[in-house]
């Protein structure tokens, strides 16, 4: 299903993007000259009508950004392991003592030497997409993983790593 934004030009405002869901609520966000942003949900029986107007902060608007990018990241990825038999997706957190701390991603080999790809990082409440083999890693990262339950446990076993020598 393609959903539609509407975007309409409000003089001496800003501009602002609405969308009516699946479910036929429509709701918007007004972007403010001034930079500011308002969540807008509208009335159900009166489209015309403001239901209710959230103010968000620079913060804000970015955390919801990356909560809805994540979720629906991961909806896609577990639609995907549905039609795939046998390919799994598991969130790892990097534990502290792991050697892979401040390491890139490429220094795991992860891939190579277990089938299965890493293909996403969260940190902090950003989602890191597709990390290319220089993205390091922070203690407390957790990766989103796709392969099969062997490839998945290989990846945990590599990142909980904490010999040196390894």
């Amino acid at each position: 299903m393609r959903v539609r934004v509407e975007q309409t030009a409000l003089p001496g405002i800003g501009v602002r993007h609405d969308l009516v869901t699946e479910s036929g609520r429509r709701l918007g966000v007004v972007s403010h000259r001034n930079g500011r942003r308002d969540l807008v949900l509208y009335d159900p029986d009166d489209p015309d009508a403001c239901q209710a107007d959230i103010p968000l902060t620079d913060d804000e608007a970015e955390a919801l950004a990356d909560i809805l990018g994540a979720s629906l990241m991961l909806g896609q990825l577990s639609g995907l392991r549905e039609q795939a038999a046998g390919l799994l997706t598991e969130q790892i957190a990097i534990p502290a003592g792991s050697k892979y701390v401040n390491k890139r991603l490429g220094d795991t080999r992860a891939r190579t030497r277990t089938s299965a790809s890493i293909v996403a990082v969260l940190r902090q409440g950003e989602v890191i997409v597709s990390p290319d083999p220089t993205f390091r890693f922070a203690a407390g990262d957790v990766v989103v993983v796709v392969g099969t339950r062997q490839g998945l446990d290989g990846v945990t076993a590599i990142l909980a790593d904490s010999d040196p020598d390894g």
